[in-house]
């Protein structure tokens, strides 16, 4: 079936949808980005995604497009027109195009932000079989520009990161910088250690993500003890369990890291009951 995406104030099948060569975007990763995910046709954590698009824009000093304000419309109807019941919504600004090649910004009074979105849909999203078998990880440097606070559309690194797992037979990649674990490649890092969940803290370092945020409150409410601190590979190998949070994974179990199995090898009651804990209090509060 095609799809009906939408790309600067209009609907249209995703054949039709055509951008710029000149889009900034295109030439120069110039843009940010979200993903929200969709569970029983309902929007996850959208205030949050909004918040943080809202923060990106202004990092980079980009302009707010003027649909901005109707986000949360346009969501909707793309769920409506897609029938999208589980899955994933991508949303895309660019700084846009004003008909040439330039290291310098183009003038914002002249040139709109490029605004795309599209869905994907994912039946079975929130009960994968890897939340069920856990997640491989391997680690490798971290080698990407120093403020991944921003969700920019450069993923360049965190793609070869994939393949870089894919390769060695694994799922997914941590990064590490200076001895230390910053982040997955599309996700935040934990580990559970003497019972505490441990998590890189917030800076330029990571990314602040929403489903972090959101888990954490969580865990806290659940009485469970949480340690923002940084930590090492050699440490992970040596904790009980271990997982991740993205918009699309949620909460997902790590049951190895370098090669070395977490406990017993298999997706820990932590990370299984944060998992639960997450989806059902996110569905009570989907829009």
């Amino acid at each position: 079936m095609t799809r009906t995406v939408y790309l600067n104030g209009d609907y249209m099948p995703e054949t039709e949808a055509k951008v710029s060569i000149f889009d900034r975007g295109f030439l120069m990763a110039d843009g940010v980005y979200e993903v929200t995910s969709v569970l029983d046709g309902k929007l996850i954590d959208f205030a949050g995604h909004v918040k943080r698009l809202e923060r990106s824009l202004s990092e980079l000093d980009m302009k707010k497009p003027a649909c901005f304000d109707d986000l949360l419309a346009v969501h909707r109807e793309l769920v409506a027109r897609n029938n999208l019941v589980e899955g994933l919504i991508y949303l895309q600004i660019t700084r846009g195009s004003d008909g040439d090649r330039d290291f310098a910004f183009p003038d914002p009074e002249t040139t709109e932000p490029t605004v795309v979105l599209f869905t994907q849909s994912k039946p079975g999203l929130a009960h994968s079989t890897q939340s069920k078998t856990g997640v491989k990880i391997i680690s490798i440097e971290d080698i990407r520009w120093g403020r991944r606070d921003i969700k920019t559309v450069q993923l360049l690194y965190p793609s070869m990161g994939k393949m870089m797992a894919k390769k060695a037979g694994c799922d997914d990649a941590w990064l590490v910088e200076d001895g230390y674990v910053t982040e997955g490649t599309s996700n935040n890092a934990y580990i559970i250690k003497g019972g505490r969940i441990i998590t890189r803290q917030l800076s330029n370092d990571i990314l602040h993500g929403i489903t972090r945020a959101a888990v954490l409150r969580f865990a806290r409410e659940a009485q469970m003890e949480v340690e923002e601190r940084s930590f090492t590979i050699e440490e992970a190998q040596g904790a009980e369990e271990a997982f991740t949070t993205s918009a699309s994974g949620f909460v997902m179990p790590v049951v190895e890291v370098d090669g070395v199995a977490l406990g017993d090898g298999t997706p820990g009651p932590v990370a299984r009951r944060l998992r639960e804990i997450y989806l059902e209090e996110s569905l009570k509060a989907a829009i």
